[in-house]
């Protein structure tokens, strides 16, 4: 372990200068800044730089260190001579193909290792990240683009998927009850924002695309652990009543917030005519608790907090893990028929059953379009 942690200084000094290791600090950059570099939270890199990680971190934080090592290499490459068009070309490719074929996975592998190994820490202070930035980063960057380009459609412009690539988000938020041995636990979908792109490699249809989406979303107690059917339509299984789905849970002193659930999803899209499927699984979760004294102060006095987080881990290991295959959710109808005419403002609006038990709960989530990629119509 020694040696790996004096690997990762060495590689770390090559890129950002002289190391202090008295107090394990760089001269010229905070910690801040390189652990958002190498795409990790501060108490993270902190393991890493104090020798307190284990094994497969340090060798995962070799290889994200090596990548941008390699890609700094090929950036200061000595400047060719401009007659040379050929050569200048090659290594304009060179430097795309390392982008994309290097850090690419790394986006999607990274972020679920981000999201797992931060799961450990879900007992320190409730921290300002939003696990978004590395997914961003991976859509919004000068290296990768990962859509398919206006340029490289068919000429019969026969690409439905085209128009659908860019950022979505959540519309409104949605609340499901759930339970484990005991009532009182309350799912809040509070929000999510999905990068779609075209899945170009799959086939030359155009019809399908994937997402990949950041949820942040928020897990509930009721002090009264009311059952679930209290909060379904009068009668009925499967409906949520709707002065609960519309309710404010901030402003009902008998629900006190728990925990926040950082989700990294990836969905699969099929387009059939006016209709769109819709399948997935996430690919990383992290339950971060709210602080301990807060909880505290908000729940009764008989109430044990302990048992109350453990509660909370065996519902995002298990009951979760239901909710991450939206298996069974109904098609929703396409924005336009015309898929030309799919543009920001457009909905993809998904009627869905959560499994809890005896109940299918439905619910509905709806993704609004924000920021298209292509907003040229193809001709």
């Amino acid at each position: 372990m020694e040696e790996l942690h004096k690997n990762l200084i060495t590689k770390l000094i090559k890129r950002y200068g002289k190391f202090n290791d008295v107090n394990n600090k760089f001269e010229s950059t905070s910690n801040s800044k390189i652990a958002r570099d190498l795409f990790y939270s501060d108490s993270q890199f902190s393991r890493l730089i104090n020798n307190t990680a284990s094994e497969g971190e340090f060798k995962r934080a070799l290889g994200n260190i090596q990548r941008l090592l390699d890609l700094d290499a090929l950036k200061n490459q000595a400047p060719l001579p401009i007659e040379n068009t050929n050569i200048s070309l090659q290594l304009k490719r060179k430097i795309l193909f390392f982008a994309v074929g290097a850090l690419f996975p790394l986006i999607v592998f990274g972020a679920a290792y981000f999201f797992t190994a931060s799961s450990s820490e879900n007992t320190e202070a409730l921290s300002t990240d939003t696990r978004y930035e590395m997914l961003k980063w991976g859509f919004e960057n000068t290296y990768i683009q990962p859509y398919v380009k206006l340029k490289e459609l068919p000429k019969d412009c026969d690409y439905p998927c085209y128009k659908y690539q860019g950022k979505w988000r959540l519309k409104s938020e949605y609340k499901i009850p759930f339970y484990r041995e005991r009532n009182g636990f309350h799912y809040l979908a509070k929000e999510a924002v999905m990068y779609a792109r075209c899945m170009d490699e799959r086939d030359d249809s155009g019809k399908s695309f994937e997402g990949y989406e950041y949820q942040k979303h928020e897990i509930w107690y009721d002090k009264r652990e009311y059952p679930i059917d209290s909060f379904l339509t009068k009668g009925s299984n499967t409906e949520i009543r709707k002065s609960y789905n519309l309710s404010d849970l901030n402003k009902n002193e008998n629900f006190v917030k728990i925990a926040f659930v950082h989700t990294f999803f990836r969905t699969e899209f099929e387009i059939d005519s006016a209709l769109i499927n819709r399948s997935g699984k996430a690919l990383g979760r992290d339950i971060e608790f709210v602080e301990d004294d807060i909880l505290q102060s908000k729940l009764p006095d008989d109430t044990s907090l302990n048992s109350l987080k453990d509660e909370i881990k065996a519902i995002s290991a298990n009951r979760l893990e239901d909710y991450s295959k939206p298996i069974n959710c109904k098609p929703a109808i396409a924005p336009d028929l015309n898929f030309n005419l799919v543009s920001e403002g457009d909905e993809m609006s998904y009627n869905c059953y959560f499994s809890i038990g005896n109940f299918f709960v439905n619910y509905n989530k709806t993704y609004v379009f924000k920021d298209q990629y292509i907003n040229n119509y193809c001709r």
